[in-house]
């Protein structure tokens, strides 16, 4: 369903979060007095309630940037980007492909896709680089942000939803434990969910820092574990090994819904509450109390409900997997996974986060979530896409091991790169830069001149969220749709256009729809059978379950047997048995190995990294919206008046902070909000407060997820700073309160 520019309001979703808030959008010729296409009002919808954070209310603003990129642009001999028509860039575009390949094979060249793209341009680009380019090597930047989650989702369950259960089921929960996730600030119409948790004192949230999300648990609403950061892990396991010694596990849950807890529970015997306090530094008795806690919270024991949600905090590890892992393990042994009312559940960071890792993008997957090793699963895909099983690739390089071989020999040559900013946005980012700058052909979609996309030989301009028709699965699992409002300016196209013509001029025979329903229907039939099963699933279908009062459709939803009826959704997973071959949960042993770049004399302090209210991702988006701007206009760090006072950066001054990768510089400031081991900084800027130029790129050995959230590093005033003077060390410049 297309919406004309001129008709009344459509109803959509918000472009950033994977909270994806309902909004409706009026476009002009409704708001003629306003100078930008569309205005947002928030909808009522069931993950915001009508609410939307700043970035939502100013969402509208991006479709309009004074940069916006309206024309495509190729890097002439003078170095320079200039504009050039549709046909001669991808004229340009096809014959350097056809000449790096010739010469390097498939694999020479590469894509690099987003979890921003919708189902139909993330299922595209996967079809695309497998069928068209024929190279195995595809990733997205995913990578940095599910992939833990969902390498422990599939070892345990047998399959991965980030949440398998509605959000609106938290609100009758006694207890919720956040686990490296400061939704306050990332996403901030959830807190109106951890409302029940609140009002029964029991949001338990763990993170080094005394986030906006850490101070809800003030004041008898909950408790703040303060861990040392990468220790998160020994936390869960001290939790465990309280249940299990003080007999507060369900065993009967155990013994009929899993296999493989007998060896988890000798492996925590290790980790007693006193035991881990030295590691982690929580005190042994606040362990003991919120497994206590929990445990009365769980329905086997006549609680209400309890959950555990794992954010990125967690999972950005060298042992994210194994992170998430035990917190399986925790809510398995308190019987809450495959309940109503309680469970484990991973909080998706970016809009299509979910859905993007589920339809090809993976450098392992094929569309439904299916393994491209597998034969069978082969053979279905090659079916609805009309090519030979044979000449489908296998398995790729993951997104970290992708972006090292750029440019080397043996690695690719040319790179695709959609929807995402690599050179701010992945760890050890000057190398990144040093691997682009390697390439013989660098190529990016997007809708402003992002940092990569200056990097560029070519640039093509790409529709946004309110300018396109499609599809999104947001972090329930919910599948719905992306409506256009308004006409995109300038020549801007959609990537299922320029996938669709590059595939024309690169002699392929595929074929590559253009049109969002046709290759979301083709979508349907590529999933069908697979653990990701869209094939009961379409635009028209989405679109009368909207009109019927549904606010979409939960997956897996396969067609009908028989071709009668309708398959509702599936908003709850696991209630008759999870997706691996015997129906149970694996527990599965972990146990905890620390970071990769721990603490050191020459390195003596903590670097944690994040995010802050007004600003998204590599901020691409936000920094061109002048009201975010205005409210954090620069890179800051975070440290405690003691770490300041002991190093000389004073509150104000400019400190740098140096790791084994290099230097960044940022104004401090002064809060006890975080430890004195530790300082924080936010990710959303590049140049010299980029603070990914010194995170380090070593990743999880299960999921290749890079451990992008604590690193050691060295703490001294920049060059020609003044020693601190005395100013008032009371002083914190604290995350702006969001009201529950």
């Amino acid at each position: 369903m297309t919406t004309t520019p001129d008709a009344a309001a459509v109803a959509s979703h918000c472009p950033y979060c994977a909270l994806q808030c309902g909004m409706d959008l009026a476009p002009a010729a409704a708001a003629p007095a306003r100078s930008l296409p569309v205005t947002v009002t928030p909808r009522a919808f069931p993950t915001n309630g009508g609410g939307l954070c700043q970035k939502g209310w100013t969402s509208a603003t991006v479709l309009r940037a004074p940069d916006r990129v309206t024309t495509p642009l190729v890097r002439g001999a003078d170095g320079v980007l200039t504009p050039a028509t549709w046909d001669d860039a991808l004229g340009l575009v096809a014959a350097r492909v056809t000449a790096i390949q010739a010469e390097h094979g498939p694999a020479g060249v590469a894509v690099f896709g987003g979890g921003g793209l919708t189902n139909e341009k993330a299922y595209a680009l996967g079809k695309f680089a497998r069928t068209v380019l024929r190279t195995p090597l595809i990733d997205y930047n995913g990578r940095f942000c599910m992939a833990s989650a969902a390498a422990a989702g599939n070892r345990a369950f047998g399959v991965d939803r980030g949440m398998p259960f509605p959000v609106t089921d938290l609100a009758g929960a006694d207890a919720i434990v956040l686990l490296g996730s400061n939704v306050a600030e990332t996403m901030p119409p959830f807190v109106q969910h951890l409302a029940g948790a609140r009002a029964a004192g029991g949001l338990v949230v763990v993170d080094p820092r005394r986030s906006a999300t850490a101070r809800l648990a003030d004041d008898a609403q909950g408790v703040h574990l303060q861990p040392v950061p990468g220790t998160d892990l020994v936390v869960l396991l001290a939790l465990l090994h309280v249940v299990l010694a003080e007999g507060l596990a369900d065993r009967e849950y155990l013994a009929a819904r899993t296999t493989g807890f007998d060896d988890v529970a000798r492996s925590v015997a290790a980790w007693w509450p006193e035991r881990a306090e030295t590691v982690c530094g929580v005190p042994a008795e606040e362990l003991r109390h919120v497994a206590r806690l929990l445990a009365a919270a769980s329905p086997g024991r006549g609680g209400r409900g309890a959950y555990l949600l794992t954010g990125r905090g967690v999972e950005q590890s060298t042992q994210g997997t194994a992170t998430v892992t035990a917190a399986i393990n925790l809510a398995l042994a308190l019987g809450l996974v495959g309940r109503v009312g309680s469970g484990y559940g991973c909080l998706t960071g970016q809009g299509n986060g979910q859905g993007g890792r589920e339809h090809g993008q993976k450098s392992d997957q094929l569309p439904g979530y299916r393994k491209i090793d597998d034969p069978v699963a082969r053979a279905h895909v090659a079916a609805v896409w009309g090519v030979a099983p044979e000449t489908l690739p296998g398995p790729g390089r993951p997104a970290v091991a992708l972006l090292r071989s750029l440019g080397t020999p043996g690695g690719p040559r040319a790179l695709f790169v959609h929807g995402s900013n690599v050179v701010v946005s992945a760890p050890d980012a000057d190398r990144v830069r040093e691997r682009l700058a390697a390439l013989d052909l660098l190529v990016v979609c997007d809708t402003v001149p992002s940092e990569t996309a200056l990097l560029a030989d070519v640039v093509l301009p790409v529709t946004q969220w309110a300018e396109e028709e499609g599809t999104m699965t947001n972090l329930e699992g919910r599948v719905i749709r992306r409506r256009q409002a308004t006409t995109a300016p300038g020549e801007a196209r959609s990537e299922l256009w320029i996938l669709a013509e590059l595939a024309r001029r690169l002699g392929s025979t595929v074929h590559l729809g253009t049109d969002p329903a046709e290759v979301f229907d083709e979508l349907a039939r590529a999933s069908a059978g697979g653990p990701a099963d869209y094939s009961g699933l379409s635009h028209a279908r989405l679109d009368a379950a909207e009109r019927a009062g549904q606010a979409g459709l939960y997956w897996p939803c396969p067609a009908p047997d028989g071709g009668e009826g309708e398959h509702p959704g599936t908003p709850r997973m696991f209630l008759d048995g999870f997706g691996t071959p015997d129906g149970r949960a694996r527990a599965v042993v972990v146990d905890h190995v620390g970071p990769s770049d721990d603490v050191r004399a020459d390195a003596p302090t903590y670097l944690v990294t994040g995010r802050v209210l007004q600003h998204y991702q590599s901020g691409a988006q936000t920094h061109r919206v002048p009201e975010l701007e205005r409210l954090v206009p620069e890179p800051y760090v975070e440290l405690h008046p003691q770490l300041g006072l002991r190093v000389g950066v004073a509150d104000g001054a400019r400190a740098c902070l140096t790791s084994a990768r290099g230097t960044v510089e940022a104004t401090a400031r002064w809060t006890d909000a975080v430890r004195p081991d530790t300082v924080f900084m936010p990710f959303h800027w590049s140049g010299a407060g980029s603070v990914n130029r010194i995170t380090t790129d070593a990743v999880d050995p299960v999921s290749a997820m890079p451990e992008f959230k604590v690193c050691a590093v060295e703490v001294t005033p920049a060059p020609g700073v003044p020693e601190p003077t005395g100013r008032d060390a009371s002083r914190s410049h604290e995350s702006q309160e969001v009201p529950a």
